[in-house]
This record gives structure tokens, C-alpha cells and sequence, in this order.
């Protein structure tokens, strides 16, 4: 039986930029973790080999991180392989091309390498990007020898055809003999994909970056007996990001939101996105409300107005008249962004008049 955990994408020294200075530097400190966090996964579950697939910097990391990246990756006690990819690339500027713990080995070549660990059964092949694309598939035209071994691939690509990143066609798969190849480029985690004889997997990144890489992320554990692979996913980030529509017809909005955040959202970074019929929404007491529900908080109000609001437009009041205008502005306004605008105008209005703040 041979216990392996298989991850990706870590991106170290990102750059966060969609948050503001201090905070993305802060989620920097926090992903420089991620590393020593997979060995204590290693060590906990008793996994025998570490797959890395690329992308374990983020173009140029820090000389600390880098620093750091080692020192997790040899506590974890166990033969590492490491497969750069399209923004950790091997070259001569490349934090790889110095010396590495002596159970990390990375593929330096555009060519697929082979090593035996015959202590395990095995052999692990892999190579590396050497430029930010490679248009050739790293895969092509290799098949693992028939000889008694059990033969695992790791690469940095994607499946099909046409991609600047490694393309990795369902036909070179299923014809390279490998019982398990460990993909990476991928962020959104795939379930385990068979072509022929062979089994593929992308992990996803074990940790999300920004509002594009949503809920949970981790790793894959794997294990391999007498010819039958299992893969079972291990959350591991610390952190999760979240988009949440939240429709709050008729309803409290503070309350809605804060019924929509996920259980243990303490520490996560989400985006709600308030819907349904509004005639405004006090974002500064709302965002108060929810103080402390998460670690980062982004609202969106995408709410429309009542559909009984322009019944107010005939009131004998100043209120009316203000109505009145924005209704017919909005019978005649030709694009839906000048409908959305008139919308608007008509929220912070009468916000103003009934002396609520929207700001």
C-alpha cells in the first residue's frame, strides 16, 4: 500500500491586490503557513510521497518565502516531487536552481523524467515548464515501461488540445501507462478523471486567492493498493472565500446576511450580494451589524425599488413631485444603465428626504 498526498497552486507571494495594502500583507504571511501546514498533514496521516504540480511561487517570491517553502518541505521526512509550472517556471533566475533539501527533487528539463524509488514500488515521472507557456504537450509521445512498477505522473497543465499550458490531451493519458497522474494549473478542484488505465486529478489551490476561487480548497490524499487507487479531499486553507446572494424583500437586510454567511465564516472573506426589493440599504449600519461575522466584508446592493414605490409618486408632497420626475425620466430612458442610474438617483433621493443614510 503506498499513501501519497498530491497538491498544487499555492501561489506564494501573491500579490492580493484586490485588498488593500496592509490586509494583502497580512494574507501574504498567512499563505507562507500553507507549506508547513501540508507537512503536518504529511505527518498526520502517514503519507510515504508528496506530489507537488507547479505553481508553488507566484513569479518572483521573496528570498523568505523561498526559505521557508524548504524548510516545510523537508520536515515533511518524505521523497517530494516538485513539477514547476507557468509562473514558477525553472530557469536560471529560478528559486529552484539552488540547492533544495536532499528528499525535494525537482524536474528541471521540458522532457519527461523518470525516477525509481524502488523502496515503494514506484516510479515518478514529470518535467517542467522552462518559459511562462509551453505550447508542446509535456505528455506527448511518453508511455511508462511495463515492468512490475507502479507508475505515477506529475505535470502542470490542462486538459485539451490548444492550450499555451501544457496541453494534455485525453489520449495521451489514457496511452502513458501511468496509474495516476498528478495535474496542476487547474484552481477549482476536479473529481477524479479515468482515461484508459489511467486516473487524472487537478487538486485545486489549497487555499483561494480572491473572489474567483470560492469555498473550500486543499489537497488530495491518495492511496494505492493492489492496483486500485482511492483519492480523498483534505481542506487545508485557513481561509474561504464567498459570494452570496442575499434576497431581502420584505426582510431585514442585516438579519438575511447574516443568516447567509456560511457556519464558521469567522475567518473568511465574503461578498454579499444583496437582491430582491429595496427602497435602500443603509450599508455603514449594515456593515456594523455584521461586524466580526467574517474576516473581510464586501457588500453590493443589487436590489430594485418596490413595485409600489411610484404609487407614492402621487402624493401631494415634495416626495410626489420628486417621484413624479424620475418616473418619467425612467418611461423614457432607451438603456437598462440609464434605467439602473435613474434607480439609483431615486434610492439616495429619498434616503435624503427621510434623512436615512446611504453613503
Amino acid at each position: 500500500m503506498l499513501k501519497f498526498i498530491h497538491a498544487a497552486d499555492f501561489h506564494l507571494d501573491s500579490a492580493f491586490a484586490a485588498l488593500p495594502p496592509e490586509k494583502a500583507a497580512e494574507r501574504r504571511r498567512e499563505q507562507r503557513e500553507l507549506p508547513g501546514r501540508l507537512a503536518e498533514a504529511v505527518r498526520t496521516w502517514g503519507a510515504e510521497l508528496v506530489l507537488l504540480s507547479g505553481d508553488l511561487f507566484d513569479a518572483k517570491p521573496y528570498p523568505e518565502t523561498v526559505e521557508a517553502a524548504k524548510a516545510a518541505l523537508a520536515e515533511m521526512a518524505v521523497p517530494v516531487f516538485l513539477a514547476p509550472g507557468n509562473h514558477d517556471f525553472y530557469g536560471p533566475d529560478s528559486p529552484y536552481a539552488g540547492d533544495w533539501p536532499g528528499n525535494v527533487h525537482i524536474f528541471r528539463t521540458s522532457r519527461m523524467e523518470s525516477v525509481p524509488l524502488p523502496e515503494l514500488g514506484i516510479t515518478v515521472h514529470g518535467a517542467a515548464f522552462l518559459a511562462p507557456t509551453q505550447e508542446e504537450g509535456l505528455l506527448r509521445g511518453f508511455t511508462a515501461p511495463e515492468d512490475g512498477t507502479v507508475h505515477i505522473g506529475v505535470l502542470h497543465g490542462e486538459l485539451g488540445e490548444t492550450s499555451v499550458y501544457d496541453p494534455v490531451s485525453r489520449e495521451d493519458i489514457a496511452a502513458s501507462g501511468l496509474a495516476y497522474l498528478a495535474l496542476g494549473h487547474v484552481h477549482k478542484r476536479t473529481e477524479p478523471l479515468r482515461f484508459g488505465r489511467t486516473t487524472a486529478a487537478w487538486p485545486g489551490c489549497p487555499e483561494g486567492r480572491g473572489f474567483d476561487e470560492l469555498g473550500e480548497k486543499g489537497f488530495y490524499a491518495g492511496v494505492l493498493q493492489d492496483g486500485q487507487l482511492t483519492l480523498r479531499f483534505v481542506p487545508l486553507g485557513r481561509h474561504r472565500y464567498w459570494i452570496l446572494p442575499v434576497d431581502i424583500t420584505g426582510r431585514d437586510a442585516a438579519e438575511a446576511a447574516a443568516a447567509a454567511l456560511p457556519a464558521g465564516a469567522e475567518g473568511d472573506l465574503c461578498r454579499i450580494l444583496l437582491r430582491g426589493e429595496s427602497s435602500g440599504v443603509d450599508e455603514k449600519a449594515l456593515m456594523q451589524r455584521l461586524a466580526g461575522r467574517c474576516a473581510w466584508l464586501e457588500l453590493r446592493d443589487e436590489t430594485t425599488l418596490p413595485q409600489d414605490l411610484w404609487q407614492r409618486a402621487e402624493e401631494d408632497s415634495l416626495r410626489g413631485l420628486f417621484l413624479r420626475r424620475l418616473r418619467g425620466q425612467l418611461e423614457t430612458a432607451e438603456t437598462e444603465a440609464e434605467r439602473e442610474t435613474i434607480r439609483q438617483a431615486a434610492r439616495f433621493g429619498l434616503a435624503a428626504l427621510e434623512g436615512r443614510d446611504l453613503s
